[in-house]
């Protein structure tokens, strides 16, 4: 099987598309599932925008007894505000002073879509997989991210039936502020970890030349197990 790329050039599928492909056509074969209910799922998933972990985000700063909540049961605390987080469990960590948290899938891109939408290719590059959990420190200052040497950074690594948020620090100067204001300063990836939340009139983190070089670059080792970085 071929596939023509927006120039008209023909270019041969991946595996992981053939077999994408494989799947589709013997699950519809034995009517287990329609070409429609499987393209309506993927329109979903492409439709979901970090717009609702942003919501769980700002009622958490704005509720401490939801944040509690939230942060022993990430799933029904999103469930609470009529999220779904089908078969899987939710761990939300929480960003101290003290504490910076990013999270990663060494092993493939496991990430919670239902919350921050699909993930950026930087995020299931293996230079970024690998990177992040022996020198974060290191990747995350290429993000624009600093994180001062006496704050630890902690890696958590997701896995096919748990996924992590990171809960950002709360901006200074945003006392009184309702959730729907809160909600635009929380950024994708300050709920991956590789950024802070936007403070007021900020703009948005230079992270696209990151981006370009995990999405390039070649992993530098095999993965390491994930820990507490200091």
């Amino acid at each position: 099987r071929c596939r023509m790329s927006g120039l008209g050039k023909y270019s041969p599928l991946t595996d992981f598309q053939l077999m994408e492909v494989s799947l589709r056509e013997l699950l519809g074969e034995k009517g287990v599932v329609s070409d429609a209910e499987v393209d309506a799922v993927a329109a979903d998933m492409k439709s979901r925008g970090p717009e609702r972990g942003a919501k769980v985000v700002a009622r958490a700063w704005t509720d401490a007894a939801y944040k509690q909540r939230l942060l022993a049961d990430g799933t029904k605390a999103c469930e609470e505000l009529g999220l779904d987080v089908p078969a899987l469990r939710l761990v939300v960590v929480e960003n101290t002073p003290q504490v910076h948290n990013v999270i990663v899938c060494t092993l493939c891109s496991c990430y919670p879509r239902m919350l921050l939408g699909l993930p950026p290719d930087w995020y299931k590059s293996s230079n970024y997989r690998s990177r992040v959990v022996r020198e974060p420190r290191a990747v995350l200052a290429e993000f624009g991210t600093r994180i001062p040497d006496e704050v630890a950074i902690r890696v958590h690594d997701s896995t096919a039936d748990m996924r992590y948020m990171v809960l950002p620090l709360r901006p200074a100067g945003t006392e009184g502020w309702n959730e729907q204001r809160l909600a635009g300063l929380v950024t994708r990836d300050s709920m991956v970890g590789v950024a802070r939340a936007r403070t007021a009139g900020a703009r948005p983190p230079p992270t696209r030349a990151a981006a370009c070089r995990w999405a390039t670059a070649r992993p530098t080792s095999s993965f390491p197990t994930a820990s507490t970085w200091k």
